[in-house]
């Protein structure tokens, strides 16, 4: 890979996803983010990176966000499926069916629309790496996030079994970021969420291990040191 990469975000308006992108910029890489909403961060405003508001539910909109990323900013080295939500603390049974399909549509088919759009191009080049956001929920479980448990234990199936299908060069992981505090962890934990680091804290680690990701380790399931 070049010594500047390309790097894909999703989810990356606010949390774990903007500080990754601050983190990759600071270590001299361009950054094509998206975010469901709202107008770019101002650290995506400049300096050659990419912003669009995109919604992972449609695939109409996944193309034509890949179409115009790949036109004007190339091929990704690494891509950072990192947006999800969670569903509200309930037993699943209280878990409305809208609901819970709309947490499997962005958590799920969200990451395989946008490799759907996006590793084509990749395996045209010959290199780059994927890494699928996971959770400590996507390999043990806890009451009333079962939709998002169900999820991430998916994201960790999806990759294993994308891994085995890449050509030599192309790289596919699953990342369990840890526990860090973001609106996210709030709802589930409330107030003892602020035990835990912050998202600026957790990509000074996270970064740097994100960023030395090769095809090398391709099917690997990662953990944030």
């Amino acid at each position: 890979m070049p010594d500047q990469k390309r790097i894909l975000i999703t989810g990356v308006s606010r949390g774990l996803g903007l500080s990754m992108a601050k983190g990759m910029m600071k270590r001299g890489h361009r950054i094509a983010g998206c975010a469901r909403s709202g107008s770019a961060p101002v650290e995506l405003r400049e300096n050659g990176h990419h912003y669009a508001s995109v919604d992972l539910r449609s695939d109409e909109a996944v193309k034509a966000w890949a179409d115009s990323v790949l036109a004007d900013f190339g091929t990704p080295d690494l891509v950072i499926n990192n947006a999800a939500i969670i569903n509200r603390s309930a037993p699943l049974w209280e878990v409305a069916d809208s609901e819970f399909g709309e947490l499997l549509n962005i958590n799920i088919s969200g990451v395989a629309r946008v490799i759907r759009h996006f590793v084509p191009a990749m395996i045209e080049r010959g290199c780059g790496v994927i890494v699928n956001f996971s959770s400590g929920w996507g390999r043990s479980t806890a009451p009333e996030v079962a939709p998002y448990c169900a999820s991430k234990w998916a994201i960790e199936g999806l990759t294993q079994a994308l891994s085995q299908e890449l050509p030599r060069g192309i790289g596919a992981v699953s990342f369990n970021p840890g526990v860090i505090h973001t609106e996210m962890l709030r709802s589930c934990f409330g107030e003892e969420a602020s035990h835990y680091p912050g998202p600026d804290e957790w990509a000074s680690r996270a970064v740097p291990f994100l960023d030395q990701l090769d095809a090398g380790e391709n099917g690997q399931a990662f953990t944030c040191p």
